[in-house]
């Protein structure tokens, strides 16, 4: 009978021992995220207090170096200055480019008529290497040669043929017209243009550039060499528009952007001309006039201007964004009927 109660108490104390090892599995739980959470926090904080030390040491290095009091350039950095300096800069790397390109020679001083009076006009007449026959026929007709082209000068009117290069640098080609112009003394070589048919509306940058810098006139004049001249008549007519700045003046024309590749006048950059797909206006490319101003503007900013697929839409894309004085003049309408035309179909 004693032993009854000692069963009933191992009973009840293995009740008792029971319930911790039922509880145990939570706590075990809890206790191994509190130490993943104990580790993330510990290991962001070393990690903090790392960059810390890092941001210190190099705040420290660069006060060091620092100087004491700002110079000029920390003041030109606050004034926002620098950024001035630098587009100098740029400006200055484009006109090295430019000249390097061949847009400026080293003439030290331009040409003016032997009275020293500034000159009336330059007239570039375009050609080409396999146009020695035209360039013949033109001497013997409306422009003069030899002694007869000084006196011209006198007059200040300075005509030349002008050319490029060719793609092969000294070949026959180039030492054909280098012959030629010690004869009849009346080219312009472009020496930084390559002579090419996709070339010309590069040419006719590279013209008003040149001439700008060697000639100093009142007038500058493109021509084709697919037309006569009334030579007099451009002469009286440029006469009586001496000091007219920003005068652009030709057969002034717009009209439809050909758009189909193949096709002649095709454009390959037409989508920049609108839904319209219409050109703005412009001087006919068989004759264009500009004053010393506008042809300074091209020379200064050759490196930079835009040329489209032909030479006339060109230069009217150039005198679009500036003060340019339109003059559409009928008589440079080199295939029309008009009696008074300075310039006709050759």
């Amino acid at each position: 009978m004693e032993s009854l109660p000692t069963t009933t108490t191992s009973k009840s104390e293995r009740r008792w021992r029971s319930k911790p090892l039922q509880t145990s599995k939570p706590s075990i739980l809890m206790a191994f995220f509190s130490c993943l959470a104990w580790l993330y926090v510990a290991g962001r904080l070393w990690q903090d207090a790392e960059n810390r030390m890092l941001l210190t040491s190099l705040l420290k290095k660069n006060s060091d170096q620092r100087p004491k009091v700002l110079t000029v350039e920390d003041k030109l950095m606050v004034l926002g200055c620098k950024d001035l300096e630098r587009r100098i800069v740029e400006a200055e790397m484009d006109l090295t480019l430019a000249k390097s390109q061949g847009y400026l020679k080293n003439w030290v001083q331009k040409s003016r008529s032997s009275s020293g009076k500034k000159l009336l006009a330059v007239i570039g007449v375009y050609t080409g290497f396999g146009s020695r026959l035209k360039r013949n026929v033109f001497r013997g007709s409306w422009m003069p040669k030899g002694d007869a082209l000084q006196k011209l000068e006198e007059r200040g009117v300075v005509i030349r043929f002008v050319i490029g290069r060719s793609a092969n640098r000294g070949d026959s080609l180039d030492r054909n017209i280098d012959e030629e112009n010690r004869s009849t003394k009346d080219f312009l070589i472009l020496e930084g243009h390559e002579e090419a048919q996709e070339e010309l509306p590069k040419k006719v940058k590279f013209f008003f550039s040149t001439a700008v810098q060697i000639w100093d006139a009142e007038f500058y004049v493109k021509v084709d060499d697919n037309i006569d001249l009334d030579l007099e008549a451009l002469i009286g007519l440029l006469d009586r528009s001496r000091g007219q700045d920003g005068a652009y003046i030709g057969c002034m024309k717009s009209g439809d952007v050909v758009v189909e590749e193949g096709k002649p006048w095709y454009e390959p950059e037409w989508w920049k001309f609108g839904d319209g797909k219409s050109y703005f206006r412009h001087a006919a490319g068989s004759a264009i006039v500009l004053s010393k101003n506008l042809a300074q503007f091209i020379n200064i900013n050759s490196a930079s201007l835009k040329t489209y697929a032909h030479d006339d839409t060109s230069v009217g894309s150039w005198m679009m964004g500036i003060q340019a004085t339109y003059k559409d003049d009928n008589r440079f309408c080199c295939s029309g009927v008009n009696q008074d035309k300075v310039c006709s179909m050759a």
